[in-house]
């Protein structure tokens, strides 16, 4: 599997992504934001979390706006699978890459914490190592996780099961609990909370390494 990681001025989970990825089996290339082009020959591309850009105006709308991201886009749409965790889910939105829109937390506080997540769907590459009801625990931090869809939009995704990831306890007032989303075609994921820093036994848990180490085998056997 061939992995990209994206860095944007204020990423600061992107080195954490790539470590995620290798450990899986990935061979993963850093891709600066000013760049145009991708590297030839990816599988995958990840977009990490942090603080694009300081989060002015709002968060991911500047990175979304960058060089690299337009070719992101032309690569999803081609087919290509995408990952964005926590900035990088905001990031997501804000191409319209995924539906819905992260906002400023519920009680206006940044949160920092292991929570528990129930695997809503395993109907997808990121998702196929755990079990349908799964629960897991991941790390959050974030400001802006808030994840804000209509009724409409909530149903849809409930439809059409592309909800990947709820919280047990909601920690940022995200409608309908949603810690994750899927893409129409199920190759992208957004999410807030950090499977890449739960990959080994070292971060007090391993619960996110199933994402990398499916991920790797099914992009691999594909």
């Amino acid at each position: 599997m061939k992995a990209a990681v994206i860095v944007f001025p204020g990423s600061n989970c992107d080195r954490d992504l790539a470590v995620g990825l290798r450990r899986a089996g990935a061979e993963v290339e850093m891709v600066w934001h000013k760049d145009t082009a991708l590297p030839p020959g990816l599988d995958i591309i990840g977009i990490p979390g942090g603080f694009s850009f300081g989060d002015y105006l709002r968060c991911g709308a500047i990175a979304a706006q960058s060089p690299i991201t337009r070719a992101v886009v032309d690569f999803v749409h081609a087919g290509g699978h995408a990952l964005g965790i926590c900035n990088g889910f905001q990031v997501l939105t804000e191409t319209g890459l995924l539906p819905g829109a992260l906002m400023r937390n519920a009680n206006l506080k940044f949160v920092c914490k292991t929570v528990e997540l129930t695997v809503a769907t395993t109907e997808s590459v990121f998702i196929q190592a755990y079990k349908p009801g799964q629960t897991i625990c991941l790390p959050i931090a974030h400001h802006d996780g808030n994840y804000v869809a209509t009724p409409e939009l909530v149903g849809e995704l409930r439809d059409q099961d592309r909800i990947a990831f709820t919280y047990a306890d909601n920690p940022n007032g995200s409608t309908a609990d949603i810690a994750g989303v899927l893409s129409e075609n199920r190759r992208v994921l957004g999410m807030m909370p950090h499977p890449e820093r739960a990959v080994d036994p070292a971060h007090g848990g391993t619960d996110g390494a199933g994402l990398f180490t499916g991920l790797a085998q099914m992009l691999t056997t594909a």
